[in-house]
């Protein structure tokens, strides 16, 4: 049971061992990818700060205000991210606009952080700078796939463990009560009407007995008939 039913007031089954591994394994993905594009958006920030100030005087206040830009950004990024992360997990597919502010984000974020690798025309710069906004791209678009797929493998299993047939107990069969003579007799009895002729093929078709009993049945009927 995890914490949401226990919130929730919810009582259902317990997940199987499978399931509680997948789910274990999509929030440490879950973690893992948000720990990188938080890392790789705050290798950035200086470099956009160094973009910002544009050689203002250090401590000044166009130097603060350039410290601004780059929160403002990834805070809207961020913001994006999460919020399509969630509609993915019921299904909800978001519109243009949603799309847009991502892509757009995440290219000021790379321009801003290699401008001054461009400018000075060096390969090794551009490689550094260029490779965590790329890393923070690459994590968006795998990161809200990833957990939709993991939700669907333990989504398949549960429905997988529910549906396993509950293993076969062979019971030993009840033993049937012996019927006796006198009871196939008292069916015959029974069925008996004035003009029906006692032979041993009626007494076993009212009576259901044997074969070899039912001559036996039909003598002793007919005798008490005739009597």
């Amino acid at each position: 049971m995890n914490r949401r039913d226990v919130e929730s007031g919810r009582h259902g089954p317990p997940a199987s061992p499978e399931v509680e591994t997948i789910e274990r394994t999509r929030s440490q993905v879950d973690r893992l990818c948000w720990t990188g594009i938080l890392l790789g958006l705050a290798f950035t920030m200086t470099n956009v700060q160094s973009f910002a100030a544009a050689g203002a005087a250090v401590w000044s206040l166009p130097w603060w205000a350039a410290w601004l830009l780059d929160p403002m950004v990834s805070l809207v990024l961020l913001a994006v991210l999460r919020a399509e992360q969630v509609t993915a997990r019921y299904g909800i597919r978001t519109g243009g606009w949603v799309r847009g502010a991502k892509w757009f984000t995440l290219a000021a974020t790379y321009v801003m952080n290699t401008w001054q690798a461009f400018a000075d025309s060096s390969a090794a710069l551009v490689v550094l700078h260029s490779v965590p906004p790329l890393v923070v791209f690459v994590a968006a678009e795998a990161v809200t796939d990833l957990r939709d797929k993991l939700g669907e493998a333990a989504r398949g299993m549960a429905v997988n463990v529910n549906e396993r047939p509950a293993p076969v107990v062979d019971e030993d069969p009840v033993p049937k009560r012996r019927v006796s003579f006198d009871e196939y007799l008292e069916r015959a009895r029974s069925a008996w009407t004035p003009g029906t002729a006692v032979t041993p093929a009626w007494v076993r078709e009212v009576a259901g007995c044997s074969r070899g009993l039912s001559s036996r049945l039909a003598a002793t009927l007919a005798e008490e008939v005739r009597e």
